[in-house]
């Protein structure tokens, strides 16, 4: 390759070129401070014992480190009138989370792989009509829903919010696989057929072991958005059977006593904890998925 070819390709450095990569990290480094700044005051918030919270500064670091805060908002804090912290509440996150999201993928993967795979008659239309459910406000289905957990005896309870996220996570789970399992070789399935293969024969044994990246970015999706949420949970769950999410504002809401800061912000990041640790782990397999085709078409 030639001195006028390299030129062409690898960029020679000038002032001009350093100032403005020193700009660009600089504004990059603004984003990322404004956004870990509230992470940031939360913590050292959670860190301080109540007496310095009220004679110090919002970003003051913290004097006498302390967990204290924490362990009372995890075993202890009043949440209404019960005082047993939010430890009981995020184990009904947990058991609402796992099935939601397991159930959810499951029937998704089925309907990406029967929408693709095994055309049918009207199978464009069923498919428009479950894409467009996931554009569907929250608000509109709060109605219906709660007629029909009403109907099936699951009104607040943990169970009836595990129908509620899995039925209206499917738009979503369903547009993932889907999109996936476009890109994959239709011959694959045509050939398992003629070996007599059936249709869930088929899925489990060839189609779904080709779909991890499809299942890494809806299990991501879906464990954030039912952990997170606190709509369906304040409007399906009643007492003990809340969510976290729930707990967490009823908490923050207690108005009897001293109210005690540094309490509600350990609460928070312990309501918090899950999906960070989750977006941490497996975030870069997030992007893989998502580069991978989970949603794309």
């Amino acid at each position: 390759m030639t001195a006028r070819e390299i030129h062409g390709i690898v960029r020679p450095k000038s002032a001009a070129a350093t100032i403005l990569r020193i700009l660009l990290f600089a504004v990059l480094g603004l984003f990322v401070l404004y956004y870990l700044m509230p992470l940031i005051v939360m913590v050292m918030t959670a860190l301080k014992p109540l007496e310095e919270i009220r004679t110090g500064t919002l970003l003051s670091l913290p004097k006498d480190v302390t967990l204290e805060p924490a362990l009372r908002a995890w075993d202890s804090a009043c949440v209404g009138v019960r005082c047993e912290g939010l430890k009981p509440y995020v184990w009904n996150s947990i058991a609402m989370v796992v099935p939601a999201v397991v159930l959810s993928t499951l029937l998704g993967a089925i309907n990406g792989y029967a929408l693709t795979k095994w055309r049918f008659r009207g199978a464009d239309i069923i498919f428009g009509l479950m894409l467009f459910g996931a554009f569907i406000p929250f608000q509109v289905v709060l109605l219906p829903m709660a007629r029909t957990l009403g109907i099936l005896g699951l009104a607040g309870t943990v169970p009836g919010l595990v129908l509620v996220h899995t039925v209206y996570g499917l738009a979503f789970t369903t547009l993932f696989f889907r999109n996936f399992f476009v890109g994959v070789s239709d011959g694959i399935v045509q050939a398992a057929k003629v070996d007599g293969a059936g249709f869930f024969g088929i899925f489990f044994r060839i189609v779904l072991p080709m779909a991890p990246p499809a299942i890494v970015v809806t299990v991501i999706w879906q464990f954030t958005q039912i952990w997170n949420d606190f709509l369906f949970g304040i409007a399906f769950t009643v007492g003990d059977s809340n969510p976290v999410t729930v707990a967490l504002s009823n908490l923050v809401a207690s108005s009897t006593g001293v109210k005690e800061y540094n309490v509600d912000m350990a609460a928070a990041i312990i309501a918090a904890i899950p999906t960070l640790i989750v977006y941490v782990f497996a975030g870069k397999y997030f992007i893989r998925g998502l580069a991978a085709g989970a949603v794309k078409g």
